[in-house]
């Protein structure tokens, strides 16, 4: 329920919720804000973070810095957002990654899912899976015999734990594989590194590839989710390709967390920003042509979304017996 169908619900709801949905519609930030983006610039996680911080700077008059912290596949900025005021004036930009996969995948994290208050998703879709023009491989089926017959090859990440990691965890295992993962500090630079051959093949965000494969620096060979992407309907999903691979089913997500303690009405007010962003038209052009969908809603429905692709997660981890030390 975003804040607008609340407030339209007023009249219905207790009476002591009223005083903060009022102080919700007139918070604003008491200092210039500064929005944490636990990736390198050019990926997804990028993108929605400065798209944010440019939304809110014009709507609230007031500087919004986007502070890149990269690495640790996402959990080193996770930890630095917490360690700012939990006032509103902070905000982490993150995703699938460093806020639900990590909470299974890592021993020594060094904070918890209770350590965030959700603030709102942003957007969502598949990843895919892409090879460098040098592989001769045209399918996903010709792709596994061409890896069969070269054991080894290096594919890269946006970084250890997130869901292209583990999406060629899945991959491999699911046809018997074998691939060295190589992680990169965010989809950037892993972009850079595949377009110049350093790494073979990659799975990526499909909402940070469009240009590539558009362009033909790189070829994709399918999509991770169950169905087809609406807007590369000519990919097929990865699951329909071989009898391997019916099971795979894999999406990402992206969204505005703060620290826990952050007062209620500021949470209240940032989501209300974050859904006038996502409902706009200019907004949902630039996500179709990005191969994603926004995540409008509230609080509430990002918080339980998020904590039931915690426990998803969780399984898969468990089931495959991985675990790591975050860096």
């Amino acid at each position: 329920m975003t804040t607008r169908r609340m407030l339209l619900a007023a009249p219905f709801a207790a009476p002591a919720l009223l005083p903060s949905l009022a102080r919700a519609q007139g918070w604003r930030p008491s200092a210039p804000m500064r929005i944490v983006i636990n990736a390198a610039p050019g990926g997804t996680t990028d993108i929605m973070g400065r798209l944010l911080a440019q939304h809110l700077q014009t709507r609230w008059n007031t500087q919004v810095v986007a502070d890149n912290r990269s690495g640790g596949g996402g959990t080193i900025g996770s930890a630095e957002a917490l360690r700012t005021p939990a006032d509103g004036t902070t905000l982490l930009a993150s995703n699938i990654g460093p806020n639900a996969i990590a909470y299974s995948l890592f021993r020594n994290l060094q904070y918890r899912p209770e350590s965030f208050a959700p603030v709102g998703g942003m957007i969502r879709g598949p990843n895919v899976l892409l090879v460098h023009p040098s592989i001769p491989a045209r399918t996903a089926a010709e792709f596994v015999a061409y890896l069969k017959a070269n054991p080894g090859l290096p594919y890269g990440s946006s970084g250890v734990g997130q869901s292209p990691h583990l999406s060629g965890v899945w991959f491999t295992q699911l046809t018997g594989t074998e691939a060295t993962h190589v992680p990169f500090r965010g989809a950037g630079p892993l972009m850079v590194d595949l377009i110049a051959g350093n790494v073979k093949f990659s799975f990526d965000n499909l909402t940070s590839s469009v240009q590539q494969i558009r362009s033909g620096q790189v070829r994709a060979l399918g999509v991770t989710s169950a169905d087809r992407n609406a807007q590369m309907p000519e990919l097929p999903a990865l699951r329909e390709t071989m009898a391997e691979l019916a099971p795979y089913d894999v999406n990402t997500w992206f969204g505005m967390f703060a620290h826990v303690n952050t007062p209620r009405e500021a949470i209240l007010a940032i989501n209300a920003e974050i859904n006038v962003l996502l409902n706009s038209d200019e907004t949902k052009a630039r996500f179709a042509q990005m191969g994603g969908v926004p995540m409008p809603g509230s609080p509430e429905d990002f918080g339980n979304f998020v904590r039931a692709e915690t426990e998803k997660w969780g399984g898969v981890i468990r089931r495959e017996g991985l675990q790591m030390d975050a860096t």
